[in-house]
């Protein structure tokens, strides 16, 4: 049985740091990139950052320079590092395991809530 439980998230003031943990179980997790996405009531979701297998990083364009992807394999663990916290970063962060081979193999955590607020 696949899980990605995420935990880390809460309330935080702008300016702010975060940090978001993912812990995977049922997969093997190094072959797979990870991936933190959010959303927000009535958008659709989206990426925020991802960290390739190989260990190669991406990040949507609001999160360059303020958040960091890592990965742990020996603890099956990937971390979103969030930094200079925004209002508008207000969001359910949701860690993803994409198996590129078949992109059919695709697993979600739950979703943790973030709120930036004063």
């Amino acid at each position: 049985q696949v899980q990605l439980v995420e935990s880390g998230g809460g309330l935080v003031q702008p300016g702010g740091s975060l940090r978001l943990s993912c812990a995977a179980s049922g997969i093997t997790f190094s072959i797979y990139d990870m991936g933190w996405y959010r959303q927000t009531p009535g958008k659709q979701r989206e990426l925020v950052a991802v960290i390739t297998k190989g260990g190669n990083t991406n990040y949507t364009d609001s999160a360059k320079g303020r958040f960091t992807i890592s990965r742990d394999n020996a603890k099956n663990t990937v971390d979103l590092q969030m930094n200079s916290l925004k209002p508008e970063d207000t969001a359910v962060y949701y860690c993803n395991a994409q198996y590129i081979p078949l992109l059919h193999i695709n697993y979600w955590g739950q979703g943790t809530q973030v709120t930036v607020s004063s």
